[in-house]
């Protein structure tokens, strides 16, 4: 994969709106793109070929959030000379660390369910 990205899309000003409802429709949107994603408590992370399959992606995820205002954020990190996937990215960090990139509690609670 050459592009990485970071997307958070959540309905705005709608208080009607079941907020995680809405969120789940627009991670399901993403099914029909060829991405690789992970969904995070903030945001998801994206991983496609190219920008295009990102761009399209990212649209189809705002599309898909029935409000009548719609917050869309979107980060990009566009390899374009080495393919470097997400889990690489950390494994580079936890190297350095010698551990795993995360709090003890957190790395506590998942030896516990492992």
């Amino acid at each position: 994969m050459a592009v990485t990205a970071m997307l958070s899309v959540a309905p705005l000003d709608s208080p009607e709106v079941d907020f995680d409802a809405e969120i789940a429709k627009a991670v399901d949107a993403l099914e029909d793109y060829d991405v690789r994603y992970e969904t995070h408590p903030m945001e998801t992370t994206i991983e496609a070929d190219s920008l295009d399959e990102v761009f399209a992606a990212a649209q189809g995820a705002t599309e898909a959030v029935d409000a009548s205002r719609v917050s869309t954020k979107l980060k990009i990190d566009h390899f374009r000379e080495e393919t470097l996937d997400v889990e690489e990215k950390v494994d580079r960090v936890e190297a350095h660390l010698g551990r795993r990139a995360a709090s003890a509690d957190a790395r506590d609670a998942e030896a516990s369910d492992g």
